[in-house]
């Protein structure tokens, strides 16, 4: 076989969210970086996130708090050292941001050095959130693009799937990345990357379920590919689900940030009564995996499309001052929340596991790295409190880049490696089959994974994926790749992930809850999975 790279980097980073390019922007000074993006380089979570990012700013705040608020909002499954690590390195990583020129909100807008405005939200005992706006992700996302586009060591690549890493057995116990096969969206066709170090910065999986707020490039590629290449994956079955997305057919599963909720807007039934005091003592403000199950609970009782999320009992300058983003996009499909309830559903939203990772950010193979989302670092537990996720990025990222930069020197690119083999494929003409694939995996996802599970519904999922394994491993192996193929098939991979770490959890903590095991264990344990080594 024909041996050649098409690209040769010292770090390929696959993603290019706030957790990749940060990473890209650290390296950039000491290494030749090659992202990777899979649509445009704004077409990713974090453009999309509205609340902010968690750091200790306020002097009646500390470290010590935002750690317990952490560890007890992970339901007791966080990795404390994890824990300490991010909040302790939070402020220096926010401080990076606005250094770059982030314009995280202050409390006198004509002056640009008084104190930051600060939000609170559910799970935090004091005002932490760092916020532009309702708008903060894509305040940090166009700030980082600027930047990154604007560095002669970094070479970005948009419209490119990641296929596969390319690893190798260096001993009979584990193997190296030596960098990935691409594909090639305007021409479609499969090219390869040679690279020292390969970072998974890809986002989650979310799109596994029918109704999700995350963007349509978070398919869970990063875990599958992982996962293919022998790293461990854990915590799986966290799956958060948002609990407020705008219920609306123009609107796209819009989300709708738990600030509001943390200024002060309801949740109502449909005949205007509140329902929170009847499940939480912090009512509104409780931890999202009890909203969520709050909302769907009575959505069931009640037969209702909806719940709704009221905040027109505020000041509107207030509400249009804090919220303009979301009271523009509700404006637009004609409802005023000044004046009027927000009709809302949960959605999926955040994977709380993903590839096993150590405080450097490394997986179980050697000089690959997974950051953000797609890693699993013990931070977030059986809940990810809010705002600690766009923390998560940059702190890990930063972690990284400093353990890469140590080994720059002393490895060695290898270039030599095999070309992308499609002799043996054609093109498919049955792209329906594909497509049928699709809605039925994110369908029975929806219904048997979703917020509520039994071990009837999982085992009914996992007969579903594995038939959809069969098939799609037949098709991936007669035909040319397409991005739906790529996706399906790491979609699949990610959907069994989910539902295997589901069934061995035998009790309901946190995002996880089976009516077969509502009781907590006395010992929390992460659910991990390692794969068989082929």
């Amino acid at each position: 076989m024909e041996q050649r790279s098409d690209y040769q980097c010292d770090v390929l980073i696959i993603g290019s969210g706030a957790a990749g390019l940060t990473l890209a922007l650290h390296l950039a000074d000491h290494a030749k970086v090659l992202v990777l993006s899979k649509g445009p380089l704004t077409e990713g979570s974090t453009y999309y996130a509205q609340g902010g990012i968690a750091a200790v700013f306020d002097e009646d705040d500390s470290i010590e708090s935002h750690i317990q608020d952490t560890l007890i909002a992970g339901a007791g499954l966080c990795d404390e050292e994890a824990v300490a690590f991010t909040t302790s390195n939070a402020r220096d990583s926010l401080q990076w941001l606005i250094d770059l020129g982030v314009g995280f909100d202050r409390v006198d807008k004509s002056d640009s050095d008084s104190k930051f405005h600060l939000n609170q939200e559910g799970g935090h005992s004091h005002r932490r959130i760092l916020h532009a706006a309702d708008a903060t992700g894509r305040a940090v996302q166009t700030t980082l693009v600027g930047k990154v586009r604007n560095h002669p060591n970094i070479q970005l690549l948009e419209r490119y799937n990641a296929v596969d890493l390319i690893t190798d057995r260096l001993t009979g116990q584990s193997r190296r990345v030596y960098g990935a096969y691409i594909w090639n969206r305007e021409l479609e066709q499969v090219e390869t990357v040679a690279a020292k170090f390969v970072a998974l910065a890809t986002g989650g999986a979310s799109k596994v379920y029918q109704y999700t707020s995350n963007p349509d490039v978070a398919s869970g590629d990063g875990i599958a590919m992982a996962w293919r290449a022998g790293c461990r994956v854990s915590n799986m079955e966290f799956n958060q689900f948002h609990p407020t997305c705008l219920f609306h057919p123009h609107a796209h599963s819009f989300l709708l940030t738990e600030a509001l909720r943390g200024e002060g807007a309801f949740l109502k039934r449909p005949d205007g009564s509140r329902f929170m005091p009847d499940f939480h003592e912090s009512a509104e403000l409780a931890p999202r995996d009890v909203v969520a199950r709050a909302i769907d609970y009575e959505m069931k009782r009640l037969g209702a499309d909806c719940m709704y999320l009221d905040i027109s009992h505020k000041e509107p300058a207030f509400v249009r001052e804090h919220f303009p983003t979301i009271y523009e996009k509700c404006l637009s499909i004609g409802i005023d929340i000044t004046k009027q309830a927000i009709p809302i559903v949960p959605a999926a939203h955040y994977t709380c596991g993903g590839v096993h990772t150590d405080l450097n950010a490394q997986t179980d193979v050697p000089h690959l790295y997974a950051i953000g989302e797609v890693a699993y670092t013990g931070l977030h537990g059986a809940n990810r409190m809010a705002s600690n996720s766009l923390l998560e990025c940059l702190v890990f990222a930063r972690a990284a880049a400093k353990d890469i930069i140590a080994k720059l020197d002393a490895t060695q690119l290898r270039s030599d490696l095999p070309s992308w083999d499609e002799s043996k494929v054609g093109n498919s003409d049955e792209e329906v089959v594909i497509q049928h694939n699709w809605h039925e995996l994110r369908l029975f996802m929806w219904d048997y994974v979703g917020i509520v599970r039994t071990t009837k519904r999982l085992e009914r999922a996992l007969r579903r994926i594995e038939l959809l394994q069969q098939e799609i491993h037949e098709y991936y192996s007669n035909f040319r790749v397409t991005n739906n193929l790529l996706e399906l098939r790491n979609l699949v991979q990610v959907a069994e992930l989910i539902v295997r770490c589901a069934m061995a959890r035998k009790e309901s903590r946190g995002l996880h809850y089976t009516l077969d095991y509502p009781e907590l264990l006395p010992q929390a344990q992460p659910t991990i999975l390692t794969p068989t080594q082929k």
